[in-house]
């Protein structure tokens, strides 16, 4: 919601009550020093009536130049305002609740922060010649977190032609197709980093499907030690085609990451209709779904681009649709729509009309599953650091970090009962911020040594005091007593995560948010980058300039079109890598 339509509302919000949250002190001792609130609001401009939160750095959304930038409480809303000596003042929504802002602040601790790799892809001379973050990137040792999702792009051709796709697909006038012993380099080179090298690669682009050699894609990541592999995928191959699909599975794929705007078949304002009528659309979804069924798989993710007065109603019955096909689908994936890519090219009046963030996503969920699940059922998505570093500590043995700021995103889990016919949020469930706090006290014990990590072990086992559901309970007890593996499994297929990620752009752009960023491409110039880096300043497209080949000239070659793929060449391939 733009600040101009917040301004109409009847009466202006109070200021938040901080009373009421258990700020870190870093915040508490700015936002409650009258001194430092006078300061930031004469250098901003602010109006009185408004609470500064931070100080920190942003990018111009013309020249991106680095600008220093405040991020401010006015009227329920947080928003962030910056100033660019040559091209004037920015001011756009950063969270669109307050409330919430402040309960989602009580993660941002130094406990939940990670190192970094200690074996950083680029060094400070790098850095600083580059003109600091976010241009000097690869990753640099001033990156604060090790890649928790990896992502590689295997090619820039796409058979739709979105208007929201970050990565510009289909439409760069070149293509950007890395070969095999490229794509090979670039993941020998996440599974490098130490001190914990990452186990969950996305293969995305483009449409990774147009590759007729994307199963030998994927074999190499399960040979090169990468458990969890998902494909990124408009899903059109994979409905059209199961034999692919198959192929896929064979070579070791985990998980579909599948577009999922809409499942509302009446709902034409949606972007992706473009090349597709919505019937269509909806119906390639089902058959995805049917297709996956017939193959046994069991893990798709169904990946929502959402933008307000475009699908933000549908979320609802999206959610509904996980449910009912919970036996296939183990996560919804909401991401607000990023102005990146091809989507900068809309006006500010655009942006306007269809900027969402996550507290907005949570509050609709909120009023479309009738409070089902509620924006208190939500918590950030760096909430697991607790149970990580419990479990490095009880195994010496490092584990991944969910250390990105607690502002990029939002998870909760729902349980479907099928007695009771209902859903209920994990919170409902399982006292989370109990077990979360009970991890602490066994990593502070067990990170002591010796016999404090016997003790530690025993202090774990009493964490199953935090699951508030006697059948939840149950079930847990007999699995760790009697290993009851069938029962948990039955369990956890009728669970659907949900998560929002919003990722940023130039005019919400927040340089100490990037620099907690886990989720990371690598290139074939043999660099590792933020999502929110690459994306958005410019490195893809350096990246792309300096491996792309003429579109004329690739066609010619490949003898395949820019928008297909060749079927006698997959089943050649397909031959050639069967066991």
């Amino acid at each position: 919601m733009s600040k101009q339509v917040l301004e109409l509302e009847a009466k202006p919000k109070r200021l938040v009550d901080l009373s009421r949250f258990n700020l870190p002190e870093r915040y508490k001792s700015t936002l409650t020093n009258e001194k430092w609130q006078t300061m930031v609001k004469r250098q901003y401009g602010l109006p009185e009536d408004t609470r500064a939160v931070k100080a920190t750095l942003s990018l111009c959304p013309v020249c991106n130049r680095r600008i220093p930038a405040v991020v401010y409480e006015e009227n329920g809303a947080i928003w962030l305002k910056k100033s660019c000596p040559e091209h004037g003042v920015f001011e756009d929504l950063y969270w669109g609740d307050a409330e919430m802002y402040y309960y989602f602040l009580q993660w941002d601790r130094p406990e939940y922060i990670a190192k970094g790799l200690a074996n950083p892809y680029t060094d400070l001379e790098f850095y600083k010649d580059m003109g600091s973050c976010p241009e000097g990137c690869g990753l640099c040792p001033v990156h604060k977190s090790n890649t928790v999702l990896a992502i590689i792009d295997v090619t820039n051709r796409c058979n739709m032609a979105c208007p929201v796709c970050f990565a510009n697909a289909g439409a760069a006038g070149y293509v950007y197709e890395p070969t095999l012993e490229q794509i090979e380099y670039m993941l020998r080179t996440l599974r490098a980093q130490k001190p914990w090298p990452p186990n969950a690669i996305q293969i995305s682009g483009g449409e990774p499907t147009l590759r007729d050699d994307l199963p030998i894609i994927v074999s190499m990541a399960k040979k090169l030690g990468f458990t969890h592999i998902e494909v990124n995928t408009n899903g059109i191959r994979l409905a059209n085609e199961p034999e692919y699909y198959k192929a896929l599975l064979d070579a070791g794929m985990s998980t579909i990451y599948l577009q999922f705007d809409t499942i509302d078949e009446k709902n034409e304002g949606v972007w992706r209709h473009r090349l597709y009528h919505p019937k269509a659309y909806a119906a390639i979804k089902y058959r995805v779904i049917e297709n996956a069924r017939k193959l046994g798989h069991r893990s798709i993710v169904l990946v929502v681009t959402l933008a307000r007065n475009y699908n933000d109603k549908d979320l609802g019955k999206i959610i509904d649709f996980a449910i009912q096909n919970r036996d296939v689908v183990r996560w919804v994936n909401i991401q607000p729509v990023s102005f990146s890519g091809r989507a900068r090219l809309y006006s500010k009046e655009e942006l306007r009309k269809f900027r969402i963030t996550i507290p907005d996503t949570i509050i609709e969920i909120e009023k479309q599953t009738g409070g089902a699940i509620s924006r208190w059922d939500w918590r950030p998505t760096n909430w697991p650091v607790a149970v990580a570093k419990m479990v490095e500590a009880l195994t010496d043995s490092p584990k991944p970090l969910f250390s990105m700021n607690p502002m990029c995103g939002a998870a909760t889990f729902i349980y479907y009962d099928e007695d009771e016919k209902r859903i209920y949020p994990i919170t409902k469930l399982v006292d989370v911020d109990a077990f979360e706090r009970g991890a602490w006290d066994v990593y502070y014990t067990a990170v002591k040594g010796g016999v404090y990590k016997q003790a530690a072990k025993l202090k774990a086992l009493k964490l199953l005091k935090a699951v508030k559901h006697k059948r939840v309970k149950d079930l847990i007890y007999d699995f760790l007593v009697k290993k009851d593996y069938e029962s948990l499994g039955r369990f956890f297929f009728n669970v659907v995560g949900i998560g929002i990620m919003h990722f940023m752009d130039t005019m919400n752009y927040d340089v100490e948010r990037v620099q907690r960023c886990d989720i990371h491409y690598a290139t074939p110039d043999g660099r590792v980058f933020p999502f929110c880096t690459y994306n958005v300043v410019g490195h893809r497209e350096k990246v792309e300039q300096s491996f792309k080949v003429d579109p004329k000239t690739w066609v010619k070659v490949t003898g395949v079109s820019l928008t297909g793929w060749n079927k006698q060449k997959f089943q050649e391939i397909r031959t050639s890598i069967s066991p």
